[in-house]
């Protein structure tokens, strides 16, 4: 079978981009053939072969006026389309799967498979398919406003990056975006957690759609969990504020003969240091880090954090965590209470309550016997869960719910 595999860019940019290269590596480890189609430089090209490199606009850079320029081909672009309509019958594609194209790609490339009669199945792992932002999430607080399709509300808000002309241009995306039955051009659906799927539902209640899970592509059984587990607690990512680090910090405050370390780097990270500097000096900063000198740290770690304060659905560091046999303390918010499920791979808590993170860190700071049992059981529960095998029987079970016959 012949799959063709779009997403906005092809460098490596976060957990987006390897879950698309990820997935184009295990169709062609199962002997699918395949065809990359996503925005970027040839010197983002890496020696790939089967990649399809187009220009991505600018619409969030520049002054106003260049905005206001790039904003249509932002929200439809019919070079593109053209294009991707090419490739994908030049390569005789028997299905189209689609990442994040918004913006960079445009959904315009979902019409071209249809034109040609290609089924598409589509990967959502964020919420841009029900809100102009993609978080429900903006100035520290979840958001639903949009809800009922009132993408106004993106506009009063200034939720997109707290800038008024983005937020123009991502609701008058969404409104076109709805008149032209973008998502209603998709034969299938794919979502990393229920809770996202449940919210889909929620948002769209006046249509129905197919859809199933299809979680990260993680081979966990290639990491070795650590048997140490150090009496410190580990919080790795971006510094920005959705993440809720400075919660973390707040609740550190409160467990002063526990350190905390923090490996990453962001725009919070000057005021994050300064409301450490208030406390009793058991913060670290240790700045980015990448393996393997991240899981060095990572696999001596009593426990990791994850403390976002927006639904975040389903973070990779949580995947690299279990798989080093690290439990993690982990916010009640979107896709994270499936995966950590309180007690058993880890401790649930409330964001908004430093108390309750700071309960949890004493909790499994007290008690190592507890953090090894609970990272044992996540270790299992990731190999079982988390191989290429599963993934390509989920993926498998996707591309026949399209419509593709595999026999």
């Amino acid at each position: 079978m012949r799959i063709a595999l779009a997403h906005k860019f092809y460098r490596l940019t976060g957990g987006a981009e390897v879950f698309y290269r990820e997935t184009e590596r295990v169709l062609r480890a199962n002997g699918h053939e395949t065809l990359m189609i996503a925005t970027g430089e040839d010197a983002d090209r890496g020696g790939a072969d089967n990649l399809l490199l187009l220009d991505a606009p600018a619409y969030d850079t520049g002054g106003a006026l260049s905005k206001v320029r790039a904003l249509p081909s932002a929200i439809w672009d019919g070079r593109k389309k053209s294009a991707v309509k090419k490739a994908l019958k030049d390569f005789d594609a028997d299905l189209l799967h689609v990442f994040a194209i918004n913006v960079h790609l445009s959904p315009s490339i979902v019409f071209a498979a249809k034109e040609l009669g290609i089924p598409v199945v589509g990967t959502f792992n964020d919420y841009k398919h029900i809100c102009p932002n993609y978080k429900l999430f903006h100035h520290g607080r979840i958001c639903y406003d949009c809800k009922g399709y009132n993408f106004a509300a993106a506009i009063r808000n200034r939720c997109c990056k707290d800038n008024r002309v983005l937020s123009v241009a991502s609701a008058l995306e969404a409104y076109l975006h709805r008149k032209l039955d973008v998502y209603g051009q998709f034969d299938h659906f794919t979502f990393s957690s229920d809770f996202l799927a449940e919210m889909t539902g929620e948002f769209w209640e006046d249509r129905s759609f197919s859809w199933s899970k299809l979680l990260n592509p993680f081979d966990s059984r290639s990491f070795e969990a650590g048997e140490t587990y150090e009496p410190f607690g580990l919080y790795f990512g971006r510094l920005i504020d959705e993440k809720g680090v400075d919660r973390l910090v707040e609740a550190a405050r409160l467990v002063p003969d526990f350190r905390i370390k923090i490996v990453g780097d962001g725009p919070d990270m000057d005021r994050l240091k300064a409301i450490a500097s208030a406390g009793h000096g058991n913060i670290e900063f240790l700045g980015p880090m990448w393996s393997p000198e991240l899981d060095s740290i990572l696999s001596k770690a009593r426990f990791v954090v994850v403390p976002s304060i927006w639904h975040e659905n389903f973070p990779y560091v949580i995947n690299q965590s279990f798989a080093l046999g690290r439990p993690v303390i982990g916010a009640d918010r979107g896709g994270i209470t499936e995966l950590v499920s309180h007690g058993k791979r880890g401790l649930i808590f409330d964001p908004d309550q430093p108390e309750a993170i700071a309960a949890c860190i004493r909790e499994l700071a007290v008690d190592e016997d507890k953090a090894r049992q609970m990272g044992r059981r996540a270790k299992a529960y990731s190999d079982d869960l988390f191989n290429d095998e599963n993934f390509y029987t989920d993926l498998r079970r996707a591309y026949e719910a399209a419509g593709c016959d595999f026999s």
